[in-house]
């Protein structure tokens, strides 16, 4: 009889730490663990990352390795102490289906043994539908301590969680009716193991349906749940966080960046005592009369013996706006108030004037500081370097050169379909063709946000097109836009693709919202990258990255306020209801009334005609009973997307 081969169980080690997640080389356990495991001869490392003490990293990645790529066990260094930022045991716990005490019992009770000191460590164990998750501290002392703790015991619980596994996949293959085809078995004292060839492939993630079935297999219904506007919203800025903080220079580049921290002026406005006006810098306290014109202060570089220049009592100071005030001087009196009493023999000059009115000590002139003060925090840390650019001149004049923001993201846009063309293509469309108009409009909304977009062409409808473009994509860009293939038809891979060949978590893959039901959106566990599956058809495109992915990016780049700003808007005509609650496409003008909102017509989601000047989209509520339209005049609440129109 053969003797069954040593099991060996699939295993992902992840190093929390912030530290080692800046630089990988200084992460030492991890290595330590990949070494003590493979010694031993029963582990597969197939996955080794390096994380920060955030619990949505944690999560994330735990969630991907045991929901998605289903490893048999998940080692985790670092983050179980008492410091502020040890939040792993937060993290790890409330994604355990069954905690495991005896091996939380077996490594504290060890380690204190070694040092009392262990105690004051937290460790958590416990499982994860079929993975094992325990966690160890960030030393690698402590690291090994703990695995020489549990070395022995766990291949024996290990295994009692792969013979669950394995008992489940040989119900479902002996209920399916035919248990014979494409496995073998292995008879031993105690049980019955089954091991199918197509277990592995068919270990895909999230609900889509296997990319290896045939078309007649496929779901007739959308196995993705119907979720509300708002718990989409809420699902989107909960997985989209500020990305790294950059240092720019103080130039037009900075528009539209968010401050990470305050910025504080260097320098004093004005840096010298300046005029005010054009006129005569005199001495408050001599009155009205006839001066001697001393000198001229131009608004210009002042030479350090101009600066010194003494002006005598009977003197007084033409200057200009700008210009430099002597310091014997204390006001200006403007040149409207005098009178020129003598001029130089070639009339070129100014030789007496009379002042013609009396000025109080300061009239007119701005003191050094008197409109900033050095270390006057002149932008505060979140707010936006807007569009209007006054923040910039702003920055320029307290001497500040270069300023902390958030990086903003990159987005790249792709479209799927056979029956795509790039709109530029010269040929005349064949039967069955489209235009692409949806990169191209997208491409559009980006940049006029103020992002940097990247146009990634157009993709056929093949799992291999798709897995191979996908992948490229996301190592260029931190937010990827995709237009169709997320519907129920047999060339829609998009969504399975994510799942089973990127490993994306789908948070949601239907909407209950008109246009755009099918809007999908998934994230990546490693580097923070966000992917937005929209509706091929133009206006559900459209409005569904309005909806979506604008605030999405808003928040990537630190914007506190993020949301799209709503107000309310009076409509000119009738509108019917919808079952589910309807984006309508309006015209927002301002009026005498207020704001008002006109239809653009026909709202069918394929109808790229109702975004035509669209700058508003009426939020509509869904269809009752009681309530099948909402009549002209009604004001409703109105999603701006751009500026308004004068009526």
């Amino acid at each position: 009889m053969a003797t069954q081969p040593t099991p060996r169980f699939r295993t992902g080690i992840l190093t929390v730490s912030d530290t080692a997640s800046i630089d990988a080389t200084k992460d030492q356990s991890g290595p330590l663990l990949v070494e003590l495991l493979k010694e031993t001869g029963q582990y597969d490392i197939l996955n080794c990352l390096i994380v920060p003490d955030e619990i949505h990293s944690i999560q994330n990645t735990i969630k991907h390795w045991c929901d998605q790529l289903q490893l048999d066990f998940i080692l985790i260094t670092g983050g179980t102490g008492f410091a502020p930022r040890d939040k792993t045991p937060e993290a790890v716990t409330p994604l355990l289906s069954r905690p495991t005490p005896g091996l939380t019992h077996v490594l504290l009770a060890k380690s204190t043994e070694i040092t009392p000191f262990a105690a004051l460590s937290r460790p958590v164990t416990g499982i994860r539908n079929k993975s094992l998750i325990i966690t160890f501290p960030g030393s690698p002392k402590a690291c090994r301590e703990n695995w020489m703790a549990i070395a022995t015991i766990l291949p024996h619980g290990l295994n009692l969680l792969l013979d669950l596994r394995l008992a489940d996949h040989h119900h479902q293959r002996t209920t399916a009716g035919d248990g014979s085809g494409g496995h073998h078995h292995h008879h031993k004292v105690g049980g019955h193991k089954c091991i199918h060839h197509t277990d592995e492939s068919a270990r895909h993630s999230g609900l889509s349906a296997s990319l290896d079935g045939p078309v007649s297999q496929r779901a007739r219904v959308s196995p993705y749940p119907l979720i509300s506007m708002e718990e989409a919203e809420k699902l989107v800025s909960k997985h989209a966080h500020p990305l790294e903080i950059i240092e720019i220079e103080v130039s037009e580049a900075l528009i539209g960046h968010v401050l990470a921290e305050d910025a504080v002026a260097v320098e004093a406005v004005p840096g010298y005592r300046a005029s005010i006006v054009d006129g005569y810098a005199v001495r408050a306290s001599g009155g009205p009369g006839v001066y001697n014109v001393g000198s001229v202060s131009l608004a210009t570089e002042v030479t350090d013996r101009q600066a010194a220049t003494t002006v005598a009592g009977d003197q007084v100071v033409r200057i200009a706006t700008g210009g430099m005030v002597p310091d014997e001087l204390d006001a200006v009196v403007m040149v409207e108030d005098t009178r020129l009493v003598k001029a130089s023999e070639d009339g070129k000059e100014e030789i007496q004037v009379e002042i013609l009115t009396r000025v109080d000590k300061g009239d007119n002139v701005r003191e050094i500081g008197s409109d900033c003060e050095i270390g006057t925090v002149v932008i505060s840390k979140g707010q936006v370097v807007s569009l209007v650019g006054g923040e910039l001149g702003l920055l320029a004049s307290v001497g500040i050169r270069q300023v902390k923001v958030y990086r903003k993201p990159r987005i790249g846009v792709l479209s799927t379909g056979n029956e795509v063309v790039d709109h530029l293509s010269t040929a005349d469309l064949k039967i069955g063709e489209i235009r692409d108009t949806n990169r191209i409009t997208l491409l559009g909304a980006i940049q006029s946000a103020g992002y940097t977009a990247v146009d990634l062409g157009i993709i056929k409808d093949t799992v291999q097109d798709l897995e191979s473009s996908l992948k490229e994509a996301l190592d260029e860009v931190d937010v990827l836009i995709t237009t169709g293939g997320v519907s129920m038809g047999e060339a829609d891979f998009m969504k399975p693709v994510l799942e089973q060949k990127l490993g994306a978590t789908i948070h949601f893959g239907r909407v209950k919202m008109k246009p755009g039901k099918p809007t999908t959106f998934a994230t990546l566990p490693e580097g923070n990258k966000l992917i937005f599956a929209l509706p091929g058809n133009p206006a559900s495109a459209t409005v569904t990255f309005y909806l979506f992915v604008l605030p999405a990016l808003r928040k990537m780049s630190g914007y506190g306020q993020f949301e799209n700003p709503v107000v309310p808007v009076e409509i000119t005509e009738n509108v019917r209801l919808d079952p589910r609650p309807e984006y309508h496409r309006v015209r927002i003008s301002v009026s005498h009334k207020g704001l008002v909102a006109e239809s653009t017509g026909g709202q069918r989601s394929s109808r790229i005609l109702s975004l035509r000047q669209a700058n508003g989209l009426l939020k509509l509520p869904a269809q009752t009973e009681n309530q099948t339209q909402l009549v002209k005049g009604t004001q409703v609440p109105c999603v701006l997307i751009g500026p308004l129109n004068p009526i």
